[in-house]
């Protein structure tokens, strides 16, 4: 290790979900610290949504743009998906970051603004680097100018003060794609949905519906989601349980029926997830119930309600549409069946 540096490894771990600023200085510290720079990019190969708008890869590229030439030859990205179970989280990332460092010494590169830095004392193991005061900066404000119902140009003239010009450059690109204004309309539609319901949580119920090697899927129809594939499920209603939603639920959206008896003895376990960031919305808590039948044949489903489509995906396939899955049902999905 060049004497230059005081770590042969450094790491700085953000979702950078619209790097700005502060985030090129915690960068640039981790960059004077270490020999080696792993940049982790959390909150990856998930669907896009109002507080996830940027796939992995764009993330990247924009991160990369904000480097000098001769950072980008030291630095390496680390992919790392939300699992909403810190510890397996942190074994991943842990194991991905020991792989690349080949026994060296690493570093951890962050600042404690606010309880949100909690994950930096999941590395007991590693060394810790303060990034010492940073200007506080507030990647959710600047998204709201970015995706907001201005002109692009005042939007791009609002956050010229708080982003790199690298990355302001890509987000001048970005939002000729068609994707930009899918974002954009689904981010007012966030603000109008969260002006309605005001309610300090609310409650859902999923339907994990398994019939041989397949599991039955959705295509969201409306105006969040639009499009991507997600479970069966919606509201509890008033004086409900999460059961009987799940199952009106997965009638409502699928046609699915089944006698009550029969249904109820297909199920073969349940799980709530309530992770405060697991939507969007707020804070939404559901119930998911697996369901699981053997029948010679795939049961006859049609898209209803506010589905758009319903169909039988094969278990052993759903990786291949991680990205495409509704908010947190690739985690639900992940739960009962370990395809991640």
């Amino acid at each position: 290790m060049s004497s230059t540096y005081r770590y042969p490894v450094t790491v700085v771990i953000g979702r950078w979900q619209l790097p700005h600023l502060a985030h090129k200085a915690l960068i640039q510290h981790a960059f004077d610290a270490g020999e080696r720079v792993m940049i982790v990019i959390g909150s990856s190969f998930r669907s896009r949504n109002d507080k996830n708008p940027f796939r992995e890869f764009e993330r990247r590229a924009m991160l990369e743009s904000m480097l000098t030439q001769a950072q980008r030859a030291r630095v390496e990205f680390v992919f790392v998906r939300d699992y909403y179970d810190d510890r397996r989280w942190a074994d991943v990332l842990r194991e991905e970051v020991r792989a690349r460092a080949s026994g060296q010494r690493v570093a951890l590169v962050g600042f404690k603004k606010d309880a949100s830095g909690y994950y930096l004392d999941l590395f007991p193991d590693w060394a810790y680097e303060d990034a010492g005061s940073i200007q506080p900066l507030d990647a959710t404000r600047l998204r709201d100018v970015y995706f907001g119902e201005g002109s692009l140009s005042s939007s791009i003239q609002v956050l010229e003060p708080y982003v790199d010009p690298g990355a302001l450059d890509y987000l001048r690109s970005w939002a000729a794609l068609p994707e930009y204004e899918v974002r954009r309309a689904e981010h007012q539609a966030i603000k109008r949905y969260k002006a309605k319901y005001t309610g300090p949580y609310f409650l859902t119920a999923d339907s994990v519906l398994q019939v041989n090697d397949h599991v039955l899927l959705i295509k969201r129809g409306g105006e969040m989601g639009h499009g991507q594939w997600a479970l069966p499920g919606g509201f509890v209603d008033p004086g409900e349980q999460f059961y009987d939603a799940a199952v009106r639920e997965l009638n409502e959206e699928t046609r699915f029926a089944a006698l009550p008896g029969v249904i109820r003895a297909a199920l073969k376990r349940s799980a709530v997830f309530d992770h405060p960031d697991r939507s969007p919305r707020g804070r939404l808590i559901t119930q998911a119930f697996h369901f699981r039948f053997s029948r010679d044949e795939l049961p006859q489903v049609q898209g209803a309600d506010d589905a758009k489509e319903a169909v039988w995906w094969p278990i052993e396939r759903l990786s291949e549409i991680e990205a495409d899955l509704f908010e947190d049902h690739a985690v639900i999905l992940d739960h009962f069946f370990g395809f991640r």
